[in-house]
């Protein structure tokens, strides 16, 4: 068969670095973000939460070939910030969202596990 090994899809090579920053030559305040080896869903969080920002003017994110398994994320930001630090923030907020999610979720297991399902609905 033709198709590349899995592994491929989530294993960084070792000449690769997991996050390389390319600043735009032709857009003031912005820069490109290749991630190797990440997916949709990590680039539409992160695309989600720059959008909150109101420093942020343009964030988006593309995969540029099925098989190159890499996600560009473009950020430009209105000068008050460089686009790595927005992106910085941006993760660091969402690591607060991802650790509240998480508490919330094993307090209501707890919480069925000791027979209170009746305050989930």
């Amino acid at each position: 068969m033709n198709a590349p090994d899995r592994y491929e899809k989530f294993v960084v090579p070792e000449h690769l670095l997991k996050v390389e920053v390319r600043k735009d030559t032709k857009v003031a305040d912005a820069a490109t973000f290749v991630i190797q080896r990440e997916d949709h869903t990590v680039g539409n969080l992160v695309r989600m939460q720059l959008l909150e920002d109101k420093d942020i003017m343009f964030a988006g994110y593309k995969i540029p070939h099925p098989l190159q398994y890499q996600l560009l994320i473009k950020v430009q930001t209105n000068g008050s910030k460089t686009p790595q630090r927005a992106v910085q923030s941006a993760i660091g907020s969402l690591e607060e969202e991802l650790r509240d999610i998480r508490e919330k979720f094993l307090a209501d297991v707890a919480r069925f596990g000791s027979g209170e399902e009746s305050m989930l609905a």
